[in-house]
């Protein structure tokens, strides 16, 4: 859970990046625009994942 969450909240991370520096939605363009139901999904899914991310803020480290 905490790997697939990572993965979305950089891919949200990039996405961005993308939107700040060329303008340029990927999401968007990928899923047929920013209203698409897809899009949306996506947007969600990522939200959802930074929500949880946050978690690992407080979490104790083990040591390997």
């Amino acid at each position: 859970m905490t790997r697939l969450s990572l993965i979305l909240v950089i891919i949200g991370a990039l996405n961005w990046l993308l939107v700040g520096l060329f303008q340029f939605d990927l999401v968007a363009s990928l899923f047929g625009g920013q209203d698409a139901w897809l899009s949306r999904v996506v947007y969600t899914l990522v939200g959802l994942a930074g929500i949880y991310t946050i978690s690992l803020l407080f979490r104790d480290r083990a040591e390997v």
